[in-house]
């Protein structure tokens, strides 16, 4: 009976890992750009390995890139970083339905590894997911993550140092490269993008707020702007 319970953890754990292998190869350029970044920015190759081994967030080191590269304080990096990444309290609260039962500290392991990617494969799977299943998925996402961002950094400091420095343009294409397969599944994206970008932008040429601060501002009226438009909206249609 117990050998029966090993060779289904196993199972779902390969089964996991092979699930997670589609993510893992689609990790590669994104970590490979953000390790390079990194090393351009003037991270050293530990510490852009302790940023994706801690942090795992793929949008949310972006935005620290930049933030660290204006010189803003870790108080405001860290207030961002939980604004951007706010989504996965609903992600989270979502898998756990999903999920079969498992003790508390399995789930804050595979809890560590949730990202757009590993929810969407593990909530679309068809029935309940096992936690070895889960932790296969995020276990080779993981790895591809941290592995690459060193194999980027290491890519960076090779390059010639003008070549380096115009690197930085490649921060603003990457968060374009991130916003566009979004607008492609909701108009409401390009809404929010444009007038968090206006609000951020008068704020920082009217020298009103710190970029940091400038950011976490113009994010939240943005959508609440969005979001009361849409609701008045409902409430038009349906009066």
């Amino acid at each position: 009976m117990q050998q029966t319970a090993v060779q289904s953890i196993q199972s779902d754990f390969k089964k996991g890992i092979q699930a997670g292998m589609s993510i893992a190869v689609g990790y590669v350029p994104v970590a490979l750009t953000f390790g390079l970044l990194a090393k351009t920015t003037g991270l050293t190759l530990l510490e852009a390995i302790l940023m994706s081994m801690l942090v795992f967030a793929g949008a949310a080191q972006y935005i620290s890139l930049s933030l660290i590269a204006g010189g803003v304080g870790i108080g405001v990096i860290i207030f961002n970083t939980f604004i951007v990444n706010i989504r996965h309290f609903l992600m989270s609260a979502s898998l756990n339905e999903k999920m079969d039962d498992a003790p508390k500290r399995t789930k804050s392991l595979y809890a560590f590894g949730i990202t757009d990617e590993t929810f969407t494969v593990i909530a679309t799977r068809s029935g309940k997911s096992s936690a070895s299943f889960a932790l296969g998925v995020m276990l080779v996402a993981y790895g591809s993550w941290v592995l690459n961002t060193g194999a980027g950094h290491l890519i960076g400091a090779s390059l010639p140092d003008f070549l380096q420095a115009a690197m930085s343009i490649a921060l603003y294409a990457m968060f374009v490269g991130l916003l566009m397969p979004s607008l492609r599944k909701s108009i409401k994206v390009l809404y929010l993008a444009l007038i968090a970008g206006c609000i951020n932008s008068a704020l920082i040429l009217t020298d009103s707020m710190e970029t940091g601060w400038a950011i976490i501002v113009s994010t939240i009226l943005s959508a609440a702007a969005v979001e009361t438009a849409i609701l008045l909206k409902r409430k038009a249609g349906v009066q």
